[in-house]
């Protein structure tokens, strides 16, 4: 059980976050990310940022 301020602390830290959410299949595929992240030692979370900040990347050097 958390305190009173582990609570709040929480909601601060969340408060300075925006939250995208995906919906994939329930056919294994997050399974398969959770597995291709964890042997390159990230979170699923850190890999697909990771994914879109490398795509991000490309798009402006095609610019």
């Amino acid at each position: 059980m958390s305190t009173d301020a582990q609570r709040k602390a929480s909601k601060k830290y969340l408060d300075k976050l925006d939250e995208i959410r995906i919906r994939i299949k329930q056919d294994g595929t997050k399974e398969q990310i959770a597995a291709v992240a964890k042997k390159r030692g990230l979170s699923i979370n850190a890999y697909i940022l990771g994914l879109i900040e490398k795509d991000m990347q490309s798009a402006e050097n095609e610019e």
